[in-house]
Order: C-alpha cells, then structure tokens, then sequence
C-alpha cells in the first residue's frame, strides 16, 4: 500500500467539505481544526457513513468509491476499523465478552478463518496491554481502560485503515495522558495507516506522522507534522501555543545532573532526564514563547541551550508589537517570538546568521 487518495465533495449547510489529498499509507494521519470545520464529516464519508456527493476514496489498490465509475462500496465492505469518542461497550458484558461479540459479527462480512481471528484478537489484546480487563465489566473499568478496549476491538480484524474520531475528548487530563503511551505503540507498531480527528495541538504534536488542517471544509495546510506545525503564514497553531516540533534521539545522560542531552540535525538540547536510554527516538517541542536571539554567542547565562541559526522569515505576528521569527537550524525550523522593538534595535533580517536561546523544552513523545 502506497498512499490513501481521499477525493471528496460535500454540501452542508454550514460548510462544503471539498478536498482532494494524498495522504501516506502509514503512521497516523491528524485531522484537525476547529469544531465545525469538517473533520467529523470526512472520517464518515471514508467509512461510507454519509454520502461522498463526488469524488474517489482508494486505499492503496483498494478502490471504496469512485462516482465517476459508480463505484461505492457499502460500509461493511470496507476493510476499516473505527473508534468513536465514547467506547460504546455493551454494559451487560464483560471485556471478553464485548471482543468476542464484536468479533462473531465482523467475521461475517470477513473472509477470514475463525482461529485467524482469534490469533488477531490476541495479539490486540496483547498490544493494548488489556489482557488482566478482560474479565472486567464496562463499569469497572477507567474511561482510558474502555478506550483501550474499544480500540483493540477496532483493530483485531485487521483492517487495511483504522479511523479514530477525537478518541480523547470524553477523557479527563489524567485518562488522557494514561491512554497516550498506548496510542504511541499502535502507531510504531502496528503497519495500518490511521486517521485521527482531534481539535487538540498536544494530541497533535504526540502522536502524529501527517497533519491536515481543515477549516469550513476547506484544506487549510498539510504535510509533515513538524513541517505544518512551524509555517507562519496561516499559522495552524496561534497564541501561545505556537512552536517547532523536533524530532531527534537521546545522545547522552549526565547522571549527576540528571539531564539528557536530545541531539538532532542542527544541535542539541539538554532538558531534564525522563529515565530514557542513549539512542531513543524523541520528538521535542520548543515553544515560540521560550525562544529569545542574540546576535554573538551568549555568555555567563544561565539559559545553556543555543542553537545557531539563520533568519528565514520575520512575520507579523498577532499583536502588533510582536513578530514571529523562524529561524533553520540545520534541518530545523525553530520559532521565536520577539518585540518588533528587538528586531530593530538588533538589526535582524532575513538570512542574518543569529543564536536562539531555549529557556524551555518539553518532551512530547
């Protein structure tokens, strides 16, 4: 499987969604933006839910419709799983029970055996960590826990996508950050590509490969995470939130100090050390906020994390005595918001080589 190709076209009465993407055939794919931009309405029409008026949804070889072919597969004959906000177990039967039953009425319409079945079933079980739930009753369980659940459901019959729609949003803070290692490991492990609705940056810079931004149906930006996450010009995150996302790897631990030092292809940070070991794959995210320039190297600071860098773009930012700078650090784009007054009494200007201060760092994944 190559890519999804999700040609779509819809009226509603608040928006048309109309959008024509290619997406990649693996890792999670976000599909954000505010509510009543379309994300909902999107997942539905892949899993052929709501009428897609006009256009074409292939998975990989796999064509779902095509209306200039009078292609259009009902639901039960597309190879998806799907994972609602609410877990939708049925209350008068256990864990084991709720998979069984959903897996009796799914292979139905699969034509796989029933002892493949039952091998698929487990080895979902086994990766959601769920094998002591499952003799639990929905009832007993933690909103994270029905979750877990309800997506190892999902996945047992292994099926060529998996749509996921805002799976945190019934959630409180607690359950989400108990289900988010979870979701980690179905996206490096599992081969399946998944869609991923979500209105929340941090659910966004965890967990996704591949962003798309929707706005009143329309595609606002889309492509790598980190990529989308970093343009100023119709910036996806605003306010305070906006920053970069790194991707990189523990290069070393400084015990006595307890940091670990992240390395990535234009340098370095050292943040406090999470009890991960030397060669992890880490994604970082550097807020805009917690960025400051100096035009020579700094020192006798106590901010020790600078990057160098060269000036790309200095945009107005939302208020008018800000800009927001993004600077290339090797590989990297990096975010600084600063005063206009700085970029002046500076002198800052595009392909200016400078030094970026990060007084903060959070490790997202």
């Amino acid at each position: 499987m190559s890519t999804l190709h999700l040609q779509i076209q819809m009226s509603r009465s608040a928006f048309k969604l109309n959008l024509d993407l290619q997406l990649p055939a693996h890792g999670i794919t976000a599909i954000f933006g505010p509510s009543g931009s379309g994300k909902t309405t999107l997942l539905r029409a892949v899993a052929g839910l709501e009428k897609n008026e006009r256009g074409r949804i292939q998975i990989g070889t796999h064509i779902w419709q095509d209306t200039s072919q009078g292609i259009c597969l009902p639901t039960w004959q597309r190879s998806l799983g799907y994972v609602f906000q609410e877990s939708s177990l049925l209350p008068h039967l256990s864990v084991a029970e709720n998979l069984n039953f959903g897996l009796k009425r799914a292979l139905k319409s699969v034509g796989i055996s029933v002892s493949d079945a039952q091998h698929a079933l487990q080895a979902s079980v086994e990766l959601l960590g769920i094998g002591s739930l499952l003799q639990r009753m929905p009832q007993e369980l933690s909103g994270g826990e029905r979750q877990r659940v309800a997506i190892a459901r999902a996945i047992a019959m292994q099926p060529q996508l998996l749509l996921m729609d805002e799976p945190l949003a019934s959630l409180d803070a607690a359950r989400r950050q108990e289900i988010f290692p979870w979701l980690a490991k179905l996206r490096d492990e599992l081969k399946m590509p998944m869609l991923y609705v979500t209105h929340s940056a941090e659910e966004v810079t965890r967990l996704a490969d591949h962003l798309v931004v929707l706005d009143q149906g329309q595609v606002k930006a889309q492509g790598p995470v980190g990529a989308v996450l970093t343009q100023v010009v119709n910036p996806v995150v605003m306010g305070e939130d906006a920053g970069a996302l790194i991707a990189g790897h523990i290069g070393a631990v400084d015990a006595e100090w307890h940091l670990s030092r992240v390395d990535f292809e234009g340098g370095c940070i050292w943040m406090r050390d999470a009890g991960l070991q030397v060669g992890k794959a880490v994604r970082i995210r550097i807020l805009a906020r917690d960025v400051s320039l100096a035009t020579a190297e700094p020192l006798n600071t106590s901010i020790q994390n600078q990057l160098q860098g060269v000036i790309q773009s200095i945009t107005p930012d939302a208020h008018p005595s800000q800009v927001m700078v993004v600077l290339k650090c090797g590989t990297e784009e990096v975010l600084a918001r600063v005063t206009r007054r700085a970029i002046s009494e500076l002198g800052l200007q595009l392909g200016m080589p400078v030094w970026a201060q990060v007084k903060s760092v959070a490790l997202v994944a």
